[in-house]
């Protein structure tokens, strides 16, 4: 396995198993990342303050009071090369309701002008691909989901909406997500989720995580209000 580990602040350090970009992130690399940033939460305890794990690399930020870069170091090292990478393990898989009516799916019908797709296909092809959490971010649950079949793939919108309800499910790139709060977006809308993707009273406080595996299923527009879905 091929890695390189940097200083990144005065308590951290950043592994890195390929290139920040999602385009070259291969199923491997999401693989081994998992892997590794289960095993050092898992082996390195309260000597550390976080990981935060990315497409392609893991922030690894520890306590200096109980610890040094040097042994920091040395633990991931052996974490890494005590790991069999490829070898098969079971994966989480969180499935997703979506409700994709017209009400809701705010840019389907360019959509499908623009791709040369039914509204119906479009909503097919995002439901065939079971997904990765790749990333965490911009906001607190927003879930970086890759990769959406080529055929669905778009910019994103040329000039973000300045508001994007809460559950909106998009699509940008090869990328798909659920907006875990009404926020600004840039974002192809096509449908809308119920489930709150980021809850602090709630434990787990969001339903995935780095390394799940999210499968999404259509449902109507009674089951999307019955979840707790909002329009």
């Amino acid at each position: 396995m091929d890695y390189r580990i940097e200083v990144a602040a005065e308590n951290a350090l950043i592994v890195y198993f390929g290139e920040e970009q999602l385009d070259e992130t291969t199923e491997a690399i999401a693989e081994r990342i998992q892997l590794v940033n289960s095993a050092l939460r898992t082996h390195l305890g309260t000597i550390l303050f976080d990981t935060v794990p990315s497409y392609a690399s893991i922030l690894v930020v520890f306590d200096p009071y109980k610890t040094d870069f040097y042994a920091i170091k040395s633990l991931i090292n052996k974490t890494c090369s005590s790991l069999f990478l490829s070898g098969s393990h079971d994966k989480k898989v969180v499935e997703l309701p979506v409700y994709y009516g017209e009400e809701v799916g705010l840019d389907l019908a360019e959509m499908s002008q623009n791709l040369g797709l039914s509204t119906e296909q479009i909503v097919e092809l995002h439901q065939t691909v079971d997904y990765r959490v790749f990333a965490i971010g911009f906001a607190p649950g927003f879930a970086y989901l890759g990769n959406v079949d080529e055929r669905i793939a778009c910019k994103r919108l040329a000039t973000p909406r300045s508001v994007v309800p809460k559950g909106a499910v998009g699509i940008a790139d090869r990328q798909t997500a659920v907006y875990p709060a009404q926020s600004p977006g840039g974002w192809n809308i096509i449908g809308r989720c119920p489930i709150a993707m980021f809850d602090p009273n709630r434990q787990p406080i969001m339903p995935v995580d780095v390394g799940t595996q999210v499968r999404f299923k259509a449902i109507d527009r009674a089951t999307f209000l019955q979840l707790g879905g909002q329009l």
